[in-house]
């Protein structure tokens, strides 16, 4: 019975050492990708949304959103 429990225990240690390392290896991956990705493809800034594309929406449409927003928020508080 000793000799199965320090079998299963050697085993335990085994499996977890193995998936230890293989996190660690993951984490080392993806940093080294997100610094190639940082460095070959930097942020572009973001513009704002230009005015001519709000303004092309309907206000009743809205207006009937913003009234469903509140709805739902006040009914589901």
């Amino acid at each position: 019975m000793a000799e199965m429990m320090s079998s299963g225990i050697e085993l335990m240690f085994a499996g977890m050492g193995i998936v230890f390392l293989f996190l660690t290896m993951l984490v080392y991956a993806i940093n080294i990708m997100s610094f190639f990705v940082q460095r070959f493809f930097p942020d572009v800034p973001v513009s704002s949304v230009s005015p001519s594309v709000v303004s092309g929406i309907d206000k009743n449409i809205i207006a009937a959103i913003s009234a469903a927003v509140h709805q739902h928020r006040r009914k589901y508080k």
